[in-house]
Order: structure tokens, then C-alpha cells, then sequence
């Protein structure tokens, strides 16, 4: 049987071949550049498509790129050049699996998904000269060139329409001042005392994360049951009931989490951020389920998955909700597209409905500010106000209160 055809994009010099029933991949150096003397080789890559595409477009290519360009990099070694940007970001992205002392849980794929945006962006930025800035030795890099960089990184051309993407030339530059920090302490004889990122004094557009009502959660998941994604449905309902980031409900939320034995009447609440979590009560002193619908949802799940990640599937496939490279963009596209077919605000993300949504309400409902950093595990109201959003709700109430008091404080002006 002939392995089916594959349109998937591969990076520079990279080939795809039949190997029996499947495929492999191969980084195949250009005849030209063998001819000058390139250092680099013909190399398999295996039948793994992300391996083989992150090993070429991590590796590979920017040591090939800084051969071409020559130079600084006449001393490249195997992978990357030792001093410059290139090495610096990969030296970088091996600590993002490591717990530290200063980090105990290895980063998010949401996190690594910021950084590799921002990597790229630096990394890939055209020179004057042509080269790439990743060729760049770190010994080079001052802050007049930080501040020269990100203002020529803040505005895109879109068919000749200048973009501001401020938020994420923000986010650039904080790779590059962590990255830097990290690799320095390691290798203080190759980099500069002074790291050129720090202190940029980056002014945030302070856009706001929108937030959905409870009707909206309802119609979400009325229609992402109709069109065949209850899983999703329950990680909206979990994530405004519990306060939970996407992350956490499908990449760390555990069948052992949830009514263990040990705990029959709990649920394990992760804050994988801050490798914190609490179990939360599923009934009130009565007995009573405090989150019922939620409950037999996980119930069912449960029964079905009693071991490993209770949300890690998607329904029908059985697939990952994310995979290598993928780092939940399948929850967030197929949000998006349930959302545009419930008829709601296209604004609104699986966020809105989860640790925004729900925080809101919470505040809302009157839950005090000591409650409400409880229950979402937030180390200050610093970093709680983040979730919470201005309500027409909250404010009505606040006032009708003012009021009442106002009328009882006249009813006893008038008895005495």
C-alpha cells in the first residue's frame, strides 16, 4: 500500500522520501555549497515531520546561514555559532524543560509559543548587509542597537498600510532580556556586563482581554455540543467554574485529580505557573453538589478515562487537543470557529469564557477579595485585577447599596 501523499511545507534544503510504507526526511546540503567547502553534511532526519522541520529550522539552517554570510561566523560549530544570537536563543529554549531554583515547573506551551514568536522575529530581522541578525555576535549588541531594533520591529507594512504590533515587539524583547540573562550566568566571558534588553522602559497598548457573560458561556457550549465538541463544552464550564487557564484543562488536568479515592469529594485545582494547587470542595456541609452539571460531565468522562489527562482528547479522533508545534492552537481555532457559529461576539476566545469570564462573575456575585484570590490561586490583587473587568452588574449593585443605605440611615433620622 502506498504511504498517503504528504503537502506538508518543509523548511530550505530539506527533502521528503518514500521509506517503505511512510516517509523520511532529509536536510540535503546544495551541491554549490559543498563545491566552496561547506562544513555542514547530507543529513537523515528521520520520519518524524516537527522533528525533522524544528532540527532544520533551529539547527541546521542558521548554522548553514551563518557559513553562507561568512565573516563573524567563520568559527561555527556543530548547530549554531557559538557567541551569536542564534546561540544564545538555542542555549536558551534547552532550559525551557528544566526546573531551576527560580522556576520549579518547566514552561507552559503557551509561554514557549510567546518566545519562539519573539526568537524568530529577532532572529530572522534582515541586516543592511543582508545577513540575518542572528549572525549577530552578542559582543555587538549595545543598547543604542536594542532601542534601534525595536523601533524598527514596531511597525509591519501590510499592503503598504503601516500595522503597529506593539504587544508583540514587546514580548520580543523580553525574550531577548531573559534570554540573555539565563545563557549570561553560564558564560560570563562571551557576553557584555551589561544586558542591552533590560530597562527598555516598554510601554504597553494595555488592550483588554474581553470577557463573556454566563449566557454566552451557555450558548458556547449549546452550540459546541451541536456540533459534535463537548469537550469542549466542559472545558469552558471548568474553566469559568474553577477559574482554570486553557493549559491547565487540557494539558495538566489528571483523572487522579478529580474524585480520587482518597478524596471522593474534591477536585485537585492546578496552578501549573506557580506549581501551586488546592483541593476544592464538590459539595457544601449539606452534602449538596456545588457544581452539578459540571460534575456529571467529568463523571462521564471519568468513566471513560480513569487514568492519565482527564481533557487531553478531542472528540471523535481520540487526537491530543495539541501536539509537537501545535501547543493548543486546535482548542483555540476550533473556539473560535463555535463562537462565530453560536452568532457571539467575534472578540470573544476560550479565554473569555474561562479565568476572565468566570473571575468576573465570581466578583460580581460578591465574593470578597480574600474569597476570590482563593479560589483562583493568585499571590496578589495585582495580579487578580488582570481578571477582573469592568461590569454594569457590579457597579448597578455597588450603588443600589449606597442607596438602601442612604433610605435607612433617613428612616432613623425620622423615628428619633
Amino acid at each position: 500500500m502506498k504511504p498517503k501523499r504528504s503537502a506538508l511545507p518543509l523548511p530550505r534544503y530539506t527533502l521528503r522520501k518514500r521509506i517503505g510504507s511512510g516517509w523520511s526526511y532529509f536536510f540535503n546540503v546544495p551541491t554549490w555549497a559543498r563545491t566552496r567547502g561547506c562544513p555542514l553534511h547530507n543529513e537523515p532526519l528521520g520520519a518524524d515531520y516537527e522533528r525533522a522541520v524544528q532540527r532544520v529550522e533551529r539547527i541546521l539552517l542558521p548554522a548553514f546561514d551563518s557559513w553562507r554570510t561568512g565573516g563573524e561566523d567563520a568559527t561555527s560549530v556543530v548547530g549554531v555559532v557559538v557567541g551569536t544570537l542564534d546561540w544564545m536563543f538555542h542555549e536558551y529554549r534547552r532550559t525551557w524543560s528544566q526546573k531551576t531554583a527560580k522556576r520549579l515547573q518547566p514552561l507552559s506551551p503557551g509561554q514557549c509559543r510567546v518566545h519562539e514568536t519573539g526568537i524568530k522575529m529577532i532572529c530572522e530581522y534582515l541586516l543592511q548587509d543582508g545577513r540575518r541578525l542572528g549572525t549577530r555576535r552578542v559582543s555587538s549588541i549595545d543598547t543604542a542597537f536594542a532601542d534601534d531594533l525595536f523601533e524598527k520591529l514596531l511597525f509591519k507594512d501590510v499592503k503598504g498600510e503601516k500595522i503597529e504590533r506593539r504587544t508583540t515587539v514587546n514580548h520580543a524583547m523580553k525574550t531577548a532580556r531573559s534570554a540573555w540573562n539565563t545563557v549570561s550566568r553560564a558564560n560570563p566571558g562571551i557576553f557584555p556586563a551589561k544586558n542591552p534588553f533590560e530597562k527598555m522602559g516598554l510601554q504597553s497598548n494595555s488592550r483588554e482581554t474581553p470577557h463573556a457573560t454566563f449566557a454566552e458561556l451557555a450558548a458556547f457550549r449549546a452550540k459546541a455540543i451541536e456540533m459534535g465538541y463537548s469537550s469542549l463544552a466542559t472545558g469552558v464550564l471548568i474553566g469559568w467554574e474553577l477559574l482554570q487557564r486553557e493549559a491547565h484543562i487540557f494539558l495538566r488536568f489528571v483523572a487522579e485529580h478529580y474524585r480520587p479515592p482518597s478524596r471522593p469529594n474534591h477536585v485537585y485545582v492546578i496552578n501549573y505557573k506557580t506549581s501551586t494547587g488546592s483541593w476544592e470542595p464538590l459539595f457544601n456541609a449539606k452534602g449538596k453538589a456545588l457544581y452539578p452539571q459540571l460534575m456529571s460531565e467529568l463523571d462521564a468522562i471519568k468513566e471513560l478515562r480513569p487514568t492519565g489527562g482527564l481533557m487531553l482528547r478531542r472528540d471523535g479522533s481520540s487526537q491530543p487537543w495539541f501536539g509537537r508545534g501545535e501547543m493548543l492552537t486546535q482548542v483555540q481555532r476550533i473556539s473560535k470557529k463555535i463562537i462565530l457559529a453560536a452568532g457571539l461576539r467575534p472578540e470573544l476566545t476560550f479565554t473569555s469564557f474561562g479565568r476572565h469570564g468566570g473571575t468576573t462573575e465570581a466578583s460580581t456575585s460578591g465574593l470578597t477579595e480574600t474569597q476570590l484570590m482563593q479560589k483562583g490561586q493568585w499571590s496578589s490583587t495585582a495580579a487578580m485585577a488582570n481578571y477582573l473587568h469592568d461590569d454594569d452588574e457590579a457597579k448597578q449593585d455597588a450603588q443600589m447599596k449606597r442607596i438602601k443605605r442612604r433610605a435607612k440611615v433617613a428612616k432613623q433620622a425620622t423615628v428619633k
